[in-house]
């Protein structure tokens, strides 16, 4: 699968944008603050319905302007599909498919499957778990679409059964109604437990090799799920813990409580780790990312990097470019240096400035 093209109205700083990108490695070099990253957005939001730094749709509509909107052409299989999206101010967003509507954000996973990489990504070992679970949800979401309802379903019950947890405060017989939502919670929970049990299993099988290559053989990565409640407990442990609840008004029990551990013989690098191994960690954590869900979908995902590669020395830069040189990349840099020294393939070259995005081959 390709990206063909992406059209930009009034997103971000981008009043219009037109380009294409070829099959390979595309490169937008520029100075930071110019909307090199903006496009990278754009194309994952795009793709999964989602911004990649979780801003609100709002957020993301150019400054004067009350909706925007993105169109992206991209190729499997020999079709290609033509996905719409508008967002508007004080509306939720429209998303279109060859022009017809969708609607539920379901309908679209399945035509592109994206990796997105940011610097951000090389703090998941040592951020809060909070970091770690979006992380899992971002990509079960592109592969699993019964994932993606447990979640969704999942947090609305959460927020439901939140609220009663205030209300109870008030209205002492509304205490006989949260059995309804700690059953609904047990139901699409355990669904999400399980789904991340097996992906993580997965993924840990794939990262050990990787992990092995970058520490030169040195170090043995283990991943962990550490779900905060055993799947077969959630109904159990809402009823244990209500009285709790109802004290501190949240539900403190269940997957939005989960975390991810990562270990080597020397303990738990989330806490003892050095810095290096916590990044030679998170990079093998993206690069197992990927053969996961080429794994998984018997195709190459699209890999958006932004500008990663001045934050890796020049080993881990070369083992990362030497990964992807049959996966089409959208990658952001201030420079192009790292490509020169790293003898890079390139389809295509774009500068940033402003706003404006200017061919350079």
């Amino acid at each position: 699968m390709f990206i063909k093209s992406l059209t930009l109205s009034g997103f971000r700083n981008y009043d219009s944008l037109d380009m294409e990108f070829g099959k390979g490695t595309n490169i937008l070099y520029g100075d930071n603050a110019q909307g090199k990253t903006n496009i990278l957005e754009a194309l994952y939001l795009c793709g999964t319905t989602k911004s990649h730094k979780g801003s609100k749709d709002r957020e993301m509509i150019e400054l004067g302007r009350e909706e925007s909107h993105i169109r992206m052409f991209v190729e499997r299989d020999g079709i290609t599909r033509r996905i719409d999206m508008h967002l508007k101010k004080n509306k939720p967003k429209g998303v279109a498919i060859d022009g017809i509507p969708i609607r539920k954000s379901s309908e679209l996973f399945g035509i592109v499957n994206m990796v997105f990489f940011s610097p951000e990504d090389l703090g998941i070992i040592k951020d809060g778990p909070g970091e770690r679970r979006r992380f899992i949800d971002l990509e079960l979401c592109q592969l699993d679409k019964i994932y993606l309802h447990n979640l969704v379903s999942y947090n609305k019950v959460l927020n439901q059964r939140n609220n009663l947890l205030k209300q109870i405060g008030f209205n002492s017989s509304l205490l006989d109604t949260i059995q309804i939502w700690d059953d609904q919670l047990e139901q699409y929970g355990k669904g999400i437990i399980r789904t991340r049990r097996e992906f993580l299993q997965e993924l840990g099988e794939i990262i050990q090799n990787i992990h092995k290559e970058l520490s030169g053989g040195a170090e043995e990565l283990t991943i962990r799920y550490e779900p905060n409640v055993p799947e077969e407990e959630l109904g159990d442990k809402l009823k244990r813990n209500r009285e709790r609840d109802l004290a501190l008004k949240m539900t403190n029990s269940g997957p939005h409580r989960d975390d991810m551990g990562f270990f080597l013989a020397s303990g738990d690098i989330r806490r003892f780790g050095s810095q290096g191994q916590q990044r030679t960690a998170a990079l093998a954590l993206k690069l197992a990312e990927i053969e996961l869900v080429k794994k998984r979908i018997k195709d190459n995902p699209i890999l958006l990097l932004d500008d990663v590669l001045s934050e890796l020395d020049r080993k881990r830069q070369t083992l990362l470019l030497g990964g992807i040189h049959d996966i089409q990349t959208v990658i952001t840099c201030t420079g192009l240096e790292e490509f020169v020294n790293n003898r890079v393939k390139y389809d295509r070259i774009y500068q940033v400035v402003e706003g404006t995005v200017t061919s350079k081959n």
